[in-house]
């Protein structure tokens, strides 16, 4: 199993960090700590702390600043990294951002996007989970309080995740998924066919709507709660002063 992080994305709503990095290198450190840890640091450290030797990244926005971090970064996690390009970064959603990841989902991958912070509890959750025949397991926060903009998932026991959407009452959630996936190498190939007709239909769906495609086919996806633990998803200005207040923490 290796490590998977969506790094392609732009972040527009974290300027001015983002006219020259992308999201998933805007520092999470303390406020005016410009060399301080990323979102990426974070994660590779996540990944590195459960044993994993190698992690594909995708990258699109500005990728020459993750290409000139990697040797930096393999030496500092003990990780080898593999950089895959979205060349449609700027133009469509991540559906298809990682159906860029194709080849690598057949090695069997735990899945970060690149503006999620969460502890390694989160990894360890997922993998103290396999087994059982489950081919793609959602981390899912079940405690937090849900509004409108969070990716919201409906699971019903033996049956797995039957909805995932933003578009949803959130009173009818089980809870929230926080970007965080372990997909098995016996899930790659329909996941990829789900991703591509998924991006064919509209290239500004969600990955996640290509989970539901998978599971409007008849695919079991399963899913972990992570339990009260603090997280974010760094959109905005907002949400990286929760992150760096989470990040100091791990």
């Amino acid at each position: 199993m290796i490590g998977l992080v969506l790094a392609a994305g732009a972040g527009r709503r974290l300027r001015p960090y983002t006219d020259t990095l992308p999201k998933a290198l805007v520092p999470v450190g303390p406020a005016g700590a410009e060399d301080g840890p990323t979102v990426l640091d974070l994660t590779l450290g996540n990944f590195a702390e459960i044993g994993l030797t190698e992690v594909a990244v995708v990258v699109g926005y500005r990728k020459e600043a993750v290409h000139a971090r990697k040797t930096a970064l393999e030496r500092k996690y003990g990780l080898t990294l593999t950089l895959i390009d979205n060349d449609k970064a700027e133009e469509w959603n991540n559906a298809y951002s990682l159906w860029c990841a194709r080849d690598v989902l057949g090695h069997g991958v735990i899945l970060a996007n690149g503006d999620t912070v969460h502890p390694v509890s989160v990894e360890r959750t997922l993998l103290a989970a396999r087994g059982g025949g489950r081919r793609i397991i959602l981390a899912l926060d079940t405690v937090k309080k849900l509004a409108d903009e969070e990716m919201k998932v409906v699971a019903e026991p033996g049956r797995g995740v039957r909805r995932i959407t933003k578009l949803m009452d959130p009173a009818g959630a089980t809870g929230e998924y926080i970007g965080v996936t372990l997909i098995e190498a016996e899930a790659a190939a329909e996941l990829a066919d789900a991703l591509k007709a998924t991006y064919e239909r509209d290239p500004d769906l969600y990955y996640e709507d290509g989970y539901q495609e998978l599971v409007d086919r008849g695919f079991t996806i399963d899913v972990a709660p992570i339990g009260d633990v603090r997280w974010v998803e760094i959109d905005n200005h907002d949400d990286l002063a929760k992150g760096r207040e989470i990040a100091c923490q791990y």
